[in-house]
């Protein structure tokens, strides 16, 4: 699958390697990096459209993200369709990973669950969380999980 740039550009070279370039540029330019990872989706006629995203935040100075677009044509519960998007997420983290520890880059996966048993995507949070945070990873839900909640949510509407 292949990732993009926010304004549509292709990313030609590996993730891993693109991300390194990005982490290295914004150092020569003395900027702080934070990275977040995040995966939403949307169902539309049998179709989930899949969006994951790699946002960096340069401190007090704006930010910037990659996305990864995916389809799948099964059905799923909302559990299931939950679960796939943290799992995503979890995939490009733990891809990322050495990366990050390399320059000293902090991250969190940010899960498009709610923290409000009254929602439907609750039912997933318990599994989410268990399993982001047993993967190592700091976890965040909804209302702080502006990766999957805002900027993929973009990318899948």
């Amino acid at each position: 699958m292949r990732w993009q740039k926010y304004n549509g550009e292709s990313i030609r070279s590996t993730i891993f390697d693109a991300v390194e370039e990005v982490i290295k540029r914004e150092d020569a330019l003395g900027n702080k990096l934070k990275v977040y990872i995040g995966t939403d989706s949307q169902v539309k006629r049998g179709i989930i459209d899949f969006a994951t995203v790699i946002v960096f935040l340069r401190e007090h100075k704006g930010g910037f993200m990659f996305i990864q677009r995916d389809k799948r044509h099964h059905r799923m519960s909302i559990k299931e369709r939950m679960l796939l998007e943290v799992q995503k997420s979890i995939d490009i983290a733990y891809q990322l990973c050495p990366l990050l520890e390399k320059y000293k880059v902090d991250l969190e996966v940010h899960a498009d669950i709610n923290t409000n048993p009254n929602f439907q995507s609750n039912v997933a949070l318990k599994e989410a969380m268990g399993y982001i945070m047993g993967m190592g990873f700091v976890f965040k839900a909804k209302p702080e999980s502006f990766a999957s909640t805002n900027c993929a949510n973009k990318q899948v509407q």
